[in-house]
């Protein structure tokens, strides 16, 4: 499940960490993805914090829309994945996720 490491990905990742600000985020997201990838990260960065909220599967659904599937996949990331999940939240603190 955990993304292999890579120059491309590497690049990628280091053009993301080079943002300052919201307003550039929205300039560069808007160019390297579509409408619907980006919403589809917001809605799972959501999820994820509902669900470590301890909000269960059906208030999830109904505050974000997402599938079940979805909210399935999110929540398997949080308990068996990598940790960045927790990590984002974590250094959000008390923002909404």
């Amino acid at each position: 499940m955990s993304l292999k490491r890579s120059e491309q990905t590497d690049r990628l990742f280091r053009a993301i960490l080079s943002l300052r600000d919201l307003d550039e985020c929205y300039q560069y997201f808007d160019d390297l993805c579509t409408v619907k990838e980006v919403l589809t990260f917001a809605q799972r960065q959501e999820v994820a914090g509902m669900l470590a909220a301890g909000q269960s599967y059906q208030q999830t659904i109904a505050a974000t829309g997402a599938s079940s599937a979805t909210i399935s996949r999110v929540k398997r990331c949080l308990d068996y994945g990598d940790g960045g999940y927790a990590m984002v939240l974590s250094r959000l603190g008390g923002e909404k996720a």
